[in-house]
């Protein structure tokens, strides 16, 4: 007996890999997040998230961390990208790669190597909060660039060019037509910069010298100790945080309500 084959077979490996791979370690670590040590219903775990001081502080320096960095990243991205959507296709590309290429060595010895920098010019051992934003920075500002560029380089022209011609000077029309337009890629560039930061412990261990506590190394701590429970419920509360965002952000959106507009 000959079998029907349909397109929609095709949906099966990529609907296999997300039971396996996403639903599954969610359904488990719910799991963990609202039972105790004996396996018991609890809501303590989540309870102790606004009352132990370690987690709170972790929260509030995650919280600091991630705001600065990306406000640095966009106050150097936004700048870096509109550049690169004036400059002409062939020159922009080129420039492009130059932001890009960092990101394919691997990403422990880029910031080891950032590591020696700081060596070098004895700031090291000055502040652990700074050299932690500094290393994000560097590691994180190519996405903020790549969004915002992308917008930019879609912004319809005969818009610029129509907000010029009805008297508005570069200034009013950057802030009252480009820079409304370009807010599809700002968005997307905080979404992509904010979130990370929050849990990327591999710069703060390695350039704040492990002084400083952020959420991701908070989870790793509980999970070294065996602490499943807490681990799961601090893993749980920043996936809420993060699908928080994505939505007020505007993340869940169809992509038309995203787009720049047409190619120049």
């Amino acid at each position: 007996m000959k079998l029907a084959f349909s397109r929609k077979h095709l949906c099966i490996p990529y609907a296999v890999f997300l039971v396996l791979f996403v639903i599954a370690p969610i359904l488990i670590m719910l799991y963990y997040a609202f039972t105790d040590s004996q396996g018991t219903f609890t809501l303590a775990n989540f309870g102790k998230i606004f009352t132990d001081v370690p987690t709170i502080s972790a929260i509030l320096t995650s919280l600091a961390v991630a705001l600065l960095t990306t406000f640095l990243c966009l106050l150097i991205g936004y700048p870096v990208a509109y550049i690169l959507a004036r400059t002409g296709m062939k020159s922009s590309s080129t420039l492009l790669l130059l932001f890009i290429t960092p990101m394919w060595i691997n990403f422990v010895l880029r910031i080891n190597a950032f590591k020696e920098f700081f060596a070098m010019i004895n700031l090291l051992d000055k502040s652990a909060f700074f050299n932690t934003v500094i290393g994000m920075v560097y590691d994180f500002l190519p996405f903020m660039i790549l969004p915002l560029y992308t917008t930019l380089i879609k912004m319809d022209k005969n818009v610029i060019e129509a907000s010029q011609d009805l008297g508005a000077n570069k200034f009013t029309t950057f802030v009252q037509v480009i820079l409304p337009l370009s807010m599809p890629g700002i968005i997307s560039g905080i979404t992509m910069v904010f979130m990370p930061t929050m849990t990327n412990y591999v710069v703060s261990d390695i350039l704040g010298r492990m002084q400083i506590t952020i959420l991701g190394k908070l989870i790793e701590n509980y999970f070294m100790q065996n602490n499943w429970n807490m681990g799961a419920a601090i893993s749980m509360f920043l996936l809420a945080i993060m699908f928080l965002f994505t939505f007020f952000t505007g993340g869940f959106k169809n992509e038309d309500n995203t787009r720049g507009g047409g190619l120049w």
